[in-house]
C-alpha cells in the first residue's frame, strides 16, 4: 500500500501519544430553555481539538459510532471567522513547538498533513468496533486525506467517497470549472461494516398488488440464479405439462425442496411458455435500498444556501452568513445520521463550526424517537455565543409567525478545557483536585464513569475487584498491613494505589493484591 510523506511527518505519527490530558470542566447544562445541574449525555467542548479528543478517551474510547468532520479544506482563503488556512497563528505556534525548526520549511500541505494526522489517530481510537467515519473535503486536500486514512484506517477499511452536490446554482463566476460538490470519504473500523439500508419510497414504486396478494405489494425481476458457482444446485425443473427448464450456468438460488416450497406459495411461478422461472419479490420482505455514493437530490440532502438561511432564520440578529458562508446543510448530517447510526448511537463532531451536526442529531431524534448522543468540539471563541447558542435555539425553536421552527427538545452540557492530569515532570497536578484524579484513575482501570463512594480511599468494584486509591496530596502514603485492616469491602482481587508498598510477596499472592505506584503506575492516554 503506498504511503504518504511529507516534512515533519516523523514529528507527528506518535505525538498523539504525548498530548496531555486534561479534565473536563462543566460550566453549565441546558435543558429545555433553561439552566440545570445535572450534566447531560450531550456535550459541547470549547478547546483544542486535538486535547478534547484525548480527554474524551477513558470514557468513550471504542464507543462512537458515528464520526463526522468538516475540517479545514486549505484553501488560503484567510478572510474567514472559520480560517480555513493552516497559517493560523495558533496551529503555526504548535507547528513550531512540535515540529520544531523544520515548521519553517513547511508547504501548506505538508502543515494541513502534521495538523490532521494526530487528530485522526485518536479519532479512530474513539470509533466503535462497528463505526464509520465521514470526513468532508475538497479537492485541495481529497488526494492526500485519502492516503493517510488509508494509512490510519486501513485501506481495506474505505468504504466510498460520497459526493454531495452542495451548490444549488452553477457558479459562472469561474475562468474554468464551476465546482458543484464536494467528496466525503467514509472509512469504518472494520471491513465487514454496512449501512443502514433506506425505505427510499420513490425509488420503490415499481411494487405493485394487482392480483390482492395477501403478502402485499411485490414486483417480478429479481433473479433466481446462483451469484457463485454452486455444482450442487445444477439440476433440471420439470414444468406441470412435462417441459424441462434446463438450469442457470452455476445453478439455481436454492434446493429443490425450497424451489418446489415457494412454487407452491406464489414465490415462483412459471412464465407463460414454462421456458423459465419468475420470481416475486414482496415489500414487507426488502430490507430496504443501500445507499447511493452520489448524493445530487438537492431536496433530500439540501445545499449550502440552503445552510445559509437556516443559520440566518436562528440568528436573525447576527451576520452569521459571513461567519459561516459555506455551512454544512442539516439534512445532509441527517441522511448521514440515518445510514450510519441506530436510535441509541453516539455521534461525534470534532470540528463543530456553527453547530449542524448537534441539530441533524435533535432533528432525527425528534423525528424517531431515538436517543441519540452527541459530542461537538469547538476551539473557537464562538463555541459559546454560536455553536452552542444554535442548539439552545434549536432545543427551544425560533423564528417568528409562518417561519417559526418547533423546538426539538432535549439538552446538553457546555464544557472547557481544564488542567492536565500530569505536570510536565510527570507528577500528578494537585490543583485539579482529589476527586478529578480519582477519577481519571477509575476510568483507566474500567472504561467507567466514576461515582464517588462513602469508603476511604475506594474507587469502586468491578467484575469481583477492588480498586483502591491511597492517596494524599500532603503526606506519602505506604501499602502495609494497618492499611490491609482499615478495607471494608470484601472482593476477590484488590488493586491498591500507594506511594510504597511493604507488604510481602506471600501476603499479596493470599490476598490477591496487586500494587500499583503513584504516579508511575497511573495509566497514560
Amino acid at each position: 500500500m503506498p504511503t504518504l510523506h511529507w516534512i515533519g511527518k516523523d514529528k507527528v505519527i506518535n505525538h498523539h501519544q504525548d498530548v496531555p490530558y486534561r479534565i473536563l470542566e462543566k460550566q453549565y447544562t441546558y435543558k429545555d430553555g433553561q439552566e440545570s445541574d445535572a450534566p447531560s449525555e450531550n456535550k459541547i467542548i470549547h478547546g483544542d481539538n486535538l486535547e478534547a479528543l484525548k480527554s474524551l478517551l477513558p470514557e468513550y474510547e471504542g464507543k462512537v459510532k458515528c464520526i463526522y468532520i468538516d475540517p479545514p479544506y486549505n484553501t488560503g482563503n484567510e478572510g474567514w471567522v472559520y480560517n480555513d488556512n493552516v497559517n493560523d497563528p495558533k496551529l503555526k505556534k504548535w507547528l513550531g513547538q512540535v515540529v520544531g525548526k523544520e515548521s519553517e520549511d513547511l508547504s501548506r500541505h505538508d502543515k494541513w498533513l502534521c495538523m490532521m494526522y494526530p487528530r485522526l489517530k485518536l479519532l479512530h481510537k474513539l470509533l466503535a468496533e462497528d463505526g464509520a467515519i465521514f470526513i468532508s473535503i475538497d479537492d485541495n486536500e481529497q488526494a492526500n486525506l485519502k492516503l493517510i486514512c488509508d494509512e490510519i484506517f486501513g485501506g481495506r477499511n474505505f468504504v466510498t467517497d460520497l459526493v454531495w452536490r452542495h451548490s444549488d446554482n452553477s457558479n459562472n463566476n469561474t475562468l474554468k470549472f464551476s465546482e458543484d460538490y464536494n467528496h466525503t470519504l467514509i472509512y469504518s473500523k472494520k471491513d465487514d461494516w454496512k449501512p443502514n439500508f433506506l425505505n427510499d419510497v420513490d425509488k420503490r414504486k415499481h411494487f405493485k398488488n394487482p392480483d390482492n396478494d395477501p403478502k402485499g405489494p411485490w414486483f417480478d425481476g429479481n433473479p433466481v440464479n446462483n451469484p457463485g458457482l454452486r455444482v450442487n444446485l445444477q439440476y433440471n425443473i420439470e414444468t406441470p405439462s412435462g417441459k424441462i427448464i434446463k438450469h442457470p450456468p452455476n445453478g439455481w438460488r436454492w434446493s429443490k425442496e425450497t424451489i418446489a416450497e415457494k412454487l407452491s406459495t406464489g414465490e415462483l411461478r412459471f412464465s407463460p411458455d414454462e421456458k423459465r422461472l419468475i420470481r416475486r419479490t414482496y415489500l414487507n420482505e426488502s430490507e430496504g435500498l443501500p445507499p447511493s455514493n452520489l448524493w445530487i437530490d438537492l431536496e433530500k440532502t439540501s445545499h449550502t444556501r440552503r445552510a445559509k438561511y437556516d443559520l440566518k432564520s436562528i440568528f436573525p440578529e447576527v451576520a452569521t452568513t459571513s461567519l459561516f458562508p459555506t455551512p454544512k446543510a442539516t439534512k445532509f448530517i441527517e441522511n448521514i445520521l440515518k445510514i450510519a447510526t441506530l436510535q441509541d448511537s453516539i455521534i461525534l463532531d470534532s470540528f463543530a463550526g456553527s453547530g449542524t451536526t448537534a441539530h441533524a442529531v435533535l432533528n432525527l431524534n425528534k423525528e424517531d424517537g431515538g436517543n441519540r448522543k452527541f459530542i461537538l468540539i469547538e476551539m473557537e471563541d464562538y463555541a459559546d455565543t454560536i455553536t452552542a447558542e444554535r442548539v439552545k435555539r434549536v432545543i427551544t425553536g425560533y423564528g417568528e409567525e409562518k417561519k417559526a421552527v418547533e423546538g426539538t427538545g432535549g439538552d446538553f452540557s457546555y464544557y472547557v478545557l481544564g488542567k492536565p492530569v500530569f505536570l510536565d515532570n510527570e507528577m500528578l497536578n494537585e490543583e485539579i483536585g482529589k476527586e478529578k484524579i480519582e477519577e481519571y484513575v477509575w476510568f483507566s482501570e474500567t472504561k467507567l464513569p466514576y461515582q464517588a463512594q462513602q469508603e476511604n480511599y475506594l474507587l469502586g468494584t468491578k467484575d469481583q475487584t477492588a480498586y483502591y486509591f491511597y492517596y494524599d496530596p500532603n503526606s506519602i502514603t505506604t501499602l502495609d498491613e494497618s492499611f490491609l485492616r482499615t478495607l471494608k469491602t470484601k472482593a476477590s482481587q484488590y488493586i491498591i494505589y500507594a506511594d510504597n508498598c511493604l507488604l510481602t510477596k506471600e501476603l499479596m499472592q493470599k490476598y490477591n493484591i496487586i500494587f500499583k505506584k503513584i504516579p508511575r503506575d497511573i495509566t497514560r492516554f
